[in-house]
């Protein structure tokens, strides 16, 4: 069963605050983004990275905790593009919006390789190759968790082909890589019998849209 649990401690009463409320998986990015610009004063909570693997419960997850918070941030940023969801997330924003009387917004676009790598750099490596596994830091660390047993492939591998039987590429979409990631990211691509590209995106766009809805009151002065 895959777990929703909100990594962080208890939010507290933060009337006039901003609430950022993420994937998990994007962890290290907002946290070093958080400390960059000195967001002291931001909440910042994560949901469990395993839902990348059941997006469908993404929308539900995301609901339950800005309602259990109930009407103490004025501006809350939901972490997740659309991610798979079908659009289903953007019809609960819409929804908390409405009862919350918050200013709630997302990361604009499909998935985190779109706003990582850019709308256009996107774009033509989906053209030059449809089947293509994409990675970032967080999934290159936790690739055998979240994917071959996430998925149950340690104990099933007959349903490799069922789930990657179209794949023909792997992009390593970097934001931070350490000295080992690119050979690590190819170990995975020669592993998988895919061809391998690497691709430094740094934060991309999730540096731009961070930035966009954190007040300057609430910056440490």
């Amino acid at each position: 069963m895959i777990s929703t649990e909100v990594n962080g401690p208890p939010v507290t009463d933060q009337r006039d605050g901003t609430l950022i409320l993420a994937c998990g998986a994007l962890a290290r990015e907002i946290g070093a983004l958080k400390k960059a610009n000195a967001w002291t004063k931001v909440k910042v909570r994560y949901l469990a990275p395993e839902l990348h693997n059941r997006p469908e419960r993404i929308p539900g997850a995301v609901a339950d905790f800005v309602k259990s918070v109930g009407g103490r941030f004025e501006r809350i940023f939901i972490g997740y593009a659309d991610c798979g969801t079908g659009g289903r997330l953007d019809t609960v924003i819409e929804a908390l919006r409405r009862d919350s009387g918050a200013v709630v917004e997302r990361i604009p676009g499909v998935h985190c390789y779109e706003f990582y790598a850019g709308e256009k750099i996107f774009a033509a490596l989906a053209e030059a190759e449809l089947g293509t596994f994409y990675l970032t830091d967080f999934l290159l660390k936790h690739f055998d968790r979240l994917v071959i047993r996430g998925l149950g492939l340690d104990r099933h591998p007959e349903l490799m082909d069922s789930y990657f039987g179209h794949y023909r590429r792997l992009v390593y979409l970097a934001q931070k890589p350490g000295p080992t990631d690119d050979a690590a990211a190819a170990a995975i691509a020669a592993r998988m019998g895919w061809s391998y590209e690497f691709q430094l995106t740094g934060y991309g766009g999730l540096a731009h849209s961070l930035a966009g809805v954190i007040p300057v009151a609430l910056t440490e002065q």
